[in-house]
């Protein structure tokens, strides 16, 4: 039967432990050392049962255990120290408050541009913890590890995102290894989220009128909001819009999709949170731009397209999809069903909507691209590592046209992660001591002293959570065997699968198929070779999820399974079920060798990979998402002991010039058994028995010197805070001065340009083509004809740099001419020097684009007239 009513019951904790409440409610439990072990140290059988979660432990602790507890010395005065040490946490001044004091951080007129108000990021998940499973893999756990990294640097943000009911589906595989999936029912009231009382928010659905309430979740210092529309004031369909992550069909997607960006914005105003900047993580939200253009518009008078202008300003959309097939897109018809009223409230004609999400050459039936509208909706724009920075403005050049595609208004930030998040106690331990307390954060400096720890220290720190990893799968197998009806007896093999002085190679992430998971078994007889080595052991652990969709994600996983089946590799070649954060821990801790072998460049990031060489271990990867800019080649034994000129990994040969697939897939598997036979076996093996192997530990030395710092999301936040979060603040404010003053001023700007513009052309170009000598200029001088516009309303550019094969410009510099004023009644002179810093041939063209004071990059105005 069906509760009629229903109420939350908190465990009745003795006066002096009262403060476990309030340790266990800030997920900074699932970063902070001390918090876990206090936890665990109340019983360690429910925190390993309960999935590590504090509101589980004191749910289901005894009374005689609180009461225990309540009179140990040693435990109050730790509860004392932890307590304190979370009040300190949350009140001291941190990165971004120093920032402010020692002007490291752009203040106006005394203030920062965020001060008093904040950074608001949404994002269809957040990977925090297990204990709280509203995330399906990368991009939440992504999301997480921002958020928490904000937390430690003090940095102004709160984060939405919508409370899933039955979250991420939960994997098991069936006897021949296809996998099954379930969906749990998840209860709020149990984990550590607290209902906003009070808070409803309500959006239009296509006629019906969605009702949610809002969840807070309290990660350090910064807040996270999730919206949930599983209430009684809802149908029972719309009670469902926030059923699961990534379920349903294209109108579901959408249904969410609305829910997330619009309702995210209508909770921030219900919440009294004056947010300045908007961070969209991926398309998912992008909606919120469409609420935030209505608000404007009736709150405060402004056209659609001042509107328009003053949301660009503030807004920061981060894109993760390097394959157009990855980017939701939705159909005219849902389009118009669920946002004709929006367009009637703007004034404006379902074409112009469907505009924002449409490319220069679509049809007006053609879909609606999220990403599309998130790049014209942010005047700032990036990528998740440099090569997709790269690949996005391929993907996107033709949304600026004439812009070249090297300089298509995207950059990039690269991926990070969370350091006190994946580090295992013991590697965390030998950071605080050899690089410092701060090493989360530390720059290469500090890390540069990682390359004199002793050997031994960092290999028995290492081989700590290789023996956890070995315990952690093991039960995982074995809990496996049962559920399928096996009988311990038969399980008895799984006492002898792993080995912690094996080399242990992981390879764990969501199971695409672009990432190939199943490449070692392209070649079976030599990775059979390499497993039945008993004077060199090598084992391999696989772990991911493939989309509940994906039959060919799936038949990979059953691939592998098979394989593992085989009596002779079982014990050292596993697939490990259900992956999630408390596995992937233990594996990126444990791992020595961290696998990836995607099809390049489809791997925006890949941040599993950073998470195990801040544990130590080695990347082994295709030059593909962050490693194709991390990466260092070298001799394996070309460093000494301390390996500062070897590698920091290995790079897998990418065979991208050719196009048959199954070629290509057998060369690159080809170089990935040539590394792992010839570099990485006998390098691991290289040590006397029970000994650090000294070539190993070399390359891991130099793992962590050149990559630790880099791959961390403090260094992530940081760049974020520095590059996007402040300047979009700084415009956004700009733009909204003066009762919107700059917005008005740049959206009539912008019409003047797109009114005028045809009659800007340059009509000739002069330059001496006498040889010339290295090091000089060479004056250029341009006949220009501006039409409407004023000199002062353009920028006239030189454009010089070394001819290639093909007649285009290689690495062009581009300098501003001078106006030398006008030659006729329809054109201007201008000049400028075009210096002369490459031998060869070198050429010049000369380009106009506008100018505007209102905007950082001119060629963001998307008006760019050429020479010739």
């Amino acid at each position: 039967m069906k509760a009629l009513r229903s109420f939350t019951v908190r465990p009745r904790l003795p006066e002096v432990l009262a403060p476990l409440d309030r340790l266990a409610s800030n997920l900074r439990w699932s970063w902070d050392r001390p918090t876990r072990e206090l936890f665990t140290s109340i019983d360690p059988r429910i925190w390993d049962e309960g999935g590590h979660d504090p509101r589980r432990v004191l749910a289901e602790v005894t009374p005689a255990r609180l009461d225990e507890l309540a009179a140990d010395p040693a435990f109050l005065e730790k509860l004392t120290s932890v307590t304190a040490a979370l009040d300190a946490y949350g009140s001291l001044p941190r990165w971004f408050q120093q920032g402010l004091a020692d002007g490291r951080i752009p203040t106006v007129g005394g203030e920062s541009a965020l001060d008093g108000g904040v950074v608001a990021y949404f994002s269809p998940e957040f990977g925090i913890t297990e204990a709280v499973p509203q995330y399906s893999g990368g991009l939440g756990v992504l999301a997480g590890d921002h958020l928490k990294a904000s937390s430690d640097l003090g940095v102004p943000l709160v984060a939405i995102g919508l409370f899933y009911r039955h979250g991420y589906f939960r994997q098991s595989l069936t006897v021949d290894g296809w996998q099954q999936e379930r969906f749990p029912d998840l209860d709020p009231y149990a984990m550590a989220l607290d209902l906003c009382d009070g808070v409803r928010i309500s959006v239009d659905l296509a006629d019906q009128t969605l009702v949610a309430q809002v969840w807070r979740a309290t990660i350090g210092r910064t807040p996270l909001y999730l919206l949930d529309a599983d209430i009684e004031e809802n149908p029972h369909d719309l009670q469902l819009v926030t059923d699961r992550l990534y379920g349903g069909d294209v109108e579901h997607r959408l249904r969410q999709e609305i829910l997330l960006g619009i309702g995210g914005v209508r909770a921030l105003e219900a919440l009294g949170v004056p947010a300045h900047v908007f961070h969209t993580n991926e398309g998912h939200a992008g909606f919120l731009g469409l609420e935030r253009i209505r608000t404007l518009m009736q709150r405060d008078g402004l056209t659609f397209p001042q509107a328009l202008e003053a949301v660009r300003a503030g807004a920061v959309f981060t894109t993760h999809t390097p394959v157009p097939a990855g980017i939701d897109q939705f159909p005219r018809e849902l389009i118009e069903r669920y946002f004709s009223g929006w367009a009637a409230e703007c004034g404006i004609g379902l074409d112009d909507l469907m505009a924002l999400g449409h490319r220069p050459q679509d049809e007006p039936d053609d879909r609606f691209n999220m990403a599309v509208m998130g790049m014209r909706l942010a005047e700032r724009r990036n990528g998740v590592s440099a090569l997709h920075g790269e690949v996005s403005r391929e993907m996107f050049h033709d949304l600026w046209p004439g812009v070249p595609e090297a300089e298509t208004p995207v950059g990039h930030i690269t991926n990070g992660v969370h350091g006190s998040t994946w580090v295992s106690p013991e590697m965390s331990e030998l950071f605080d001591d050899q690089v410092g307390s701060d090493w989360q954060w530390a720059d290469q400096a500090a890390w540069d002293a990682i390359t004199s720890v002793d050997d031994d220290r960092l290999w028995q720190a290492h081989r700590a959570a290789k023996v956890r990893l070995v315990e952690h799968v093991r039960e995982r197998l074995r809990g496996s065997g049962l559920s399928l009806g096996r009988s311990p007896s038969e399980m008895a093999w799984v006492d002898d699968a792993l080995d912690p002085d094996a080399l242990t190679i992981c390879f764990a992430r969501r199971f695409a198929t672009y990432k190939r998971a199943a490449l070692l078994l392209s070649q079976s007889d030599r990775l059979r070779a390499l497993l039945a080595d008993a004077e060199r052991p090598i084992q391999f652990v696989f772990a991911g999820k493939a989309h509940p969709a994906d039959d060919n994600g799936k038949e990979l996983i059953r691939q592998i399974v098979a394989f593992s089946h085989d009596l002779d590799v079982r014990t050292s070649f596993v697939f490990v079920e259900d992956y999630d954060m408390a596995l992937a821990r233990s594996l990126v801790q444990g791992a020595d060798i961290w696998l990836n072998t995607p099809v390049r460049p489809m791997e925006a990031s890949g941040t599993s990979g950073m998470k195990a060489v801040m544990n130590g271990a080695m990347h082994c990867s295709v030059l593909d998402g962050w490693w194709a800019e991390c990466f260092r080649g070298g001799s394996p034994q070309g460093g000494g002991s301390s390996g500062v000129d070897g590698p920091n990994g290995w790079a897998i040969s990418s065979a991208e010039a050719v196009e048959d697939e199954s070629r290509r897939a057998e060369l690159e598997a080809n170089s990935l058994f040539d590394i792992l036979e010839t570099q990485i076996v006998p390098t691991y093996h290289s040590g006397a028995d029970g000994s650090a192997p000294r070539a190993w530990v070399a390359i891991m030395k130099e793992s962590l010197r050149t990559l630790a710092p880099f791959v961390s999301a403090h260094r992530m936040v940081r760049d974020y805070v520095d590059g996007l979060y402040v300047p979009a603040a700084a415009r956004a404010d700009e733009l909204s001065a003066d009762h919107h003053r700059g917005a008005k001023e740049l959206a009539a700007f912008r019409s003047r340009l797109d009114a005028s513009w045809h009659q800007v052309h340059v009509d000739d170009v002069d330059v001496d083509d006498a040889i010339a000598d290295l090091g000089g200029t060479r004056r250029v001088t341009a006949k220009v004809a501006l039409g409407e516009l004023e000199p002062d309303e353009v920028e006239v550019q030189l454009v010089a740099g070394r001819v290639g094969q093909s007649g285009e410009l290689e690495d062009p510099i581009v300098v501003a001419m001078s106006d030398e004023g006008p030659t006729d009644d329809a054109h201007r002179t201008f000049a400028g020097e075009a210096p002369i810093v490459v031998a060869g041939r070198m050429g010049v063209t000369v380009r106009v684009v506008p100018c505007s004071g209102l905007v950082d990059d001119p060629l963001e105005l998307g008006h760019v007239a050429w020479a010739g």
